[in-house]
């Protein structure tokens, strides 16, 4: 079929009510649309399949992962104009079963089904976190299979994308133009001092990756810590590290749930981009357990992705495509409610830091870490899984840039009945 190009843009058009911001290249060559704008690239007629059994957006994941939809031109360009496009004309759009009133959006449908055809559903990709329902979340054993998910993918394809830091969470950045490694060095020092570590102190560190706050606490502060990942990959890999920098005497590292951590009392906890994966069920009782793990006066930092508040929290829904793909079962909260719990447990909020902007740029250095090693990323692990990153990082990239979501450092202590909290008097001189 010649021309399946314009016959999409009129029809994506006719569906969506809007001109289509960027140029459609199908399957045939053809290609319509404005001018230097980035192409979508419809590599296939499975690509249209995936977004009529699934609409919105799990579809169009699903032919991401796939391959068989791509961007051809500046993948932040396009994924910042279609979320114009698509996503945030959703609020204001006529629902689907008013907009199957419109004999026009019928008849739109159905030609997109015919060019779509054979209409058989496609099978999702196997890189899809499957499971039976979301009724039980958050229990020990769907938490341990959800880390497994995101995790045990691989250490040497972590290791091409955080570079040698290997540092999961936002760096701190001085300006844009430093390095990655020295800004997640000044992270690690950063936490390090707002917990106000000194040699002799316990340190628990809570969902502890690949053992980075780890050795760097022992190291630079003389620390004793103990790390806790549900992750065997990432213990494995943390075990090596910590026998190589002859740590092993001051560093441990487990397989464990937090919620079966039973060795306190610690003098200071670290929860560094661990939280977003505890779920709002049960994120008083993360703050009510690691409350109890520290000794009176002891500091927690809570490194936490926030969400923009919804005038109706209840219709707070997880992100399709992260929760299949990317972080099954994570949900994020608003800083307020996160601030809220961690006061109901027990603690006080004695300050918190937002540092939205320095994620964007962490992602973007990501991203670029993994496009300039392409056919090794897509080597180490799958087609689909390195496709699936750089799409993430790079949409969680704009999305933080925009305000939609935020990052934010949260400093608490269990003050003791006295009331010494041991904080300073003038503010963020930790020491």
């Amino acid at each position: 079929m010649q021309d399946a190009a314009q016959r999409l843009k009129t029809l994506a058009e006719q569906l969506m009510g809007a001109p289509l911001p960027v140029r459609i290249r199908a399957w045939d060559g053809s290609e319509a649309g404005p001018p230097g704008t980035p192409a979508l690239v419809v590599r296939n007629r499975r690509a249209l399949r995936h977004l009529l059994w699934k609409p919105g957006e799990l579809g169009l994941a699903r032919a991401w992962v796939a391959g068989d939809l791509d961007v051809d031109g500046d993948l932040y360009e396009a994924l910042d104009t279609m979320a114009e496009f698509i996503w945030e004309r959703a609020d204001s759009s006529p629902s689907l079963r008013q907009s199957l009133r419109d004999p026009a959006f019928r008849a739109a449908a159905r030609s997109l089904v015919a060019l779509s055809a054979p209409f058989l559903p496609p099978a999702p990709p196997p890189e899809e976190m499957r499971r039976p329902g979301r009724l039980h979340l958050h229990t020990k054993g769907s938490d341990r299979r959800a880390i497994s998910h995101h995790y045990d993918v691989g250490n040497d394809f972590y290791e091409l994308v955080l570079g040698p830091s290997m540092v999961y969470s936002c760096a701190y950045w001085e300006s844009p133009e430093g390095t990655l490694e020295d800004a997640q060095r000044d992270k690690l020092e950063l936490i390090s001092r707002k917990l106000a570590l000194k040699p002799g102190m316990r340190l628990l560190d809570v969902g502890c990756g690949w053992g980075s706050m780890a050795v760097h606490a022992a190291r630079e502060h003389g620390v004793d810590v103990v790390g806790v990942t549900l992750s065997q990959e990432q213990a494995a890999y943390a075990r090596k590290r910590i026998a190589d920098e002859g740590l092993t005497d001051r560093i441990e590292i487990r397989v464990q749930d937090y919620r079966d951590v039973r060795d306190g009392p610690y003098d200071a906890i670290s929860s560094i981009g661990m939280a977003e994966h505890v779920g709002a069920d049960r994120y008083l009782e993360y703050a009510h357990d690691l409350h109890a793990l520290l000794r009176p006066g002891g500091r927690l930092l809570n490194h936490q992705i926030a969400r923009r508040p919804q005038d109706d929290e209840s219709a707070y829904s997880v992100d399709e495509f992260i929760d299949a793909y990317v972080f099954p079962d994570g949900e994020l909260a608003p800083l307020g409610t996160t601030v809220g719990l961690l006061e109901r447990a027990g603690f006080e909020v004695r300050d918190v830091e937002t540092i939205r902007e320095h994620y964007a740029l962490t992602l973007r250095r990501w991203v670029a870490n993994l496009e300039a090693h392409w056919a090794e990323g897509r080597r180490l692990t799958s087609p689909g899984r390195a496709r699936i990153w750089r799409l993430y990082m790079a949409a969680s990239a704009l999305a933080f840039e925009r305000n939609r979501i935020g990052v934010n450092q949260v400093l608490a202590v269990k003050t003791p009945e006295s009331g010494a909290s041991g904080m300073p008097l003038r503010a963020r001189d930790w020491r």
